[in-house]
């Protein structure tokens, strides 16, 4: 038989391999605008337009259009990068962490790090909404906020099942704690100066007082949310046994005696 004879078993397709090579070279491209578009974004800030884009990327308009449909669907593509990359970091701080409170400061540490490193990123993502094929819902940082929900879920059901605990709770008080870190980091970001937050000393007006810096921060909220896990993750601390020498010394219990 010869090889044009050769057919491949009925309905499986045989993909063409020069549709296959284009496919991938279209990936990569569309990989390149978006590593364009994030340089673009922390250059020029979260507002910058697709014509600086296309200049950063050496391209013109026409060709991001041909990869990404709208503006939208190119922050869909930035925010997916993102998501990646805290979605690695994250697994990483965790998992160094020495106990329960160390990984939950980890995990707050890392979300608050992609805020310090480029903040003009962190605005791109968070600001931008409308919906996509990739981002239905239309909310800016679903991705995000599922990445750091993941591991948040993941840690805290860990030590709900170490400590005997119902684990049903475990998804509500990540995505809780996701709202509360994304509110802590968008105040501070848009108060900071030079990324420093100065926040009021009680007794004073406001605007006065000693900066925050983001390890600080980091510290504020997970205080914050060690306050409310801790009673339910830590086992309670016995009360002390009474002292009876002591307390048969005292005057009242004399007089009882």
């Amino acid at each position: 038989m010869s090889p044009s004879a050769v057919r491949a078993p009925q309905g499986i397709a045989v993909p063409d391999g020069r549709s296959t090579r284009w496919a991938e070279h279209r990936r990569a491209r569309r990989e390149e605008l978006v590593s364009a578009a994030v340089r673009a974004i922390s250059r020029a800030g979260p507002d910058v337009g697709m014509d600086e884009i296309a200049a950063l990327a050496q391209t013109s308009k026409t060709v991001l259009y041909r990869h990404f449909a709208d503006k939208n669907q190119l922050h869909a593509a930035v925010a997916e990068r993102v998501d990646a990359r805290v979605s690695a970091a994250l697994q990483v701080a965790s998992a160094g962490a020495a106990d329960f409170r160390a990984g939950l400061r980890s995990v707050i540490r890392t979300y608050l790090q992609l805020v310090t490193d480029d903040p003009n990123v962190y605005r791109f993502v968070t600001a931008r909404g409308g919906a996509t094929s990739t981002n239905p819902g239309g909310d800016p940082v679903a991705g995000l906020s599922a990445a750091v929900s993941a591991e948040l879920t993941r840690l805290i059901g860990k030590h709900l099942r170490a400590g005997g605990l119902s684990r049903a709770v475990a998804a509500v008080w990540a995505h809780s704690l996701v709202g509360m870190v994304r509110a802590g980091a968008d105040h501070w970001l848009g108060a900071a100066q030079d990324g420093v937050l100065t926040l009021p000393d009680a007794g004073t007006d406001a605007g006065a007082g000693a900066p925050l810096g983001v390890e600080e921060l980091t510290d504020a909220l997970t205080d914050l949310a060690w306050g409310g896990l801790a009673p339910s993750l830590v086992p309670s601390v016995p009360a002390a046994p009474l002292d009876i020498d002591t307390s048969l010394s005292s005057p009242h219990l004399q007089e009882q005696s």
